[in-house]
């Protein structure tokens, strides 16, 4: 199986940065495209941003221009550099891929999330 875990969040205030990682871990055969999802509390799970195997890229419109995804294939790991954030960035982000761990087929695996909290 693959394992995702997340790194990065805390507290911050609005306008202010952080730096979001998730690496990948297990007996991995491949992995396609990664992605940040963000649960605000009490709403749905959201698409954040996304990036493919080779680079291309996809973001949510209230994130374009402010946060900015970006993956290392050698370490198996994503990263979301998160600037100007806003209260309403609040919330769990999870880790997502596409992948496939050694003898099973093609899935879905999600990290155990990490808390942000931006102050007003």
């Amino acid at each position: 199986q693959v394992q995702l875990v997340e790194s990065g969040g805390g507290l911050v205030q609005a306008g202010g940065s952080l730096r979001l990682s998730c690496a990948a871990s297990g007996n991995i055969f491949s992995i396609n495209t990664m992605g940040w999802y963000h649960q605000a509390p009490g709403k749905q799970r959201e698409l954040v941003a996304s990036i493919s195997s080779d680079g291309t890229t996809n973001y949510a419109d209230s994130m374009k221009g402010r946060f900015t995804i970006s993956r290392d294939n050698a370490k198996n790991t994503v990263y979301l550099q998160m600037n100007s954030l806003k209260p309403e960035d609040t919330g769990v982000y999870y880790c997502n891929c596409n992948g496939r761990a050694f003898g099973r087929a093609p899935r879905e695996y999600w990290g155990q999330g990490t808390q942000v909290t931006v102050s007003s």
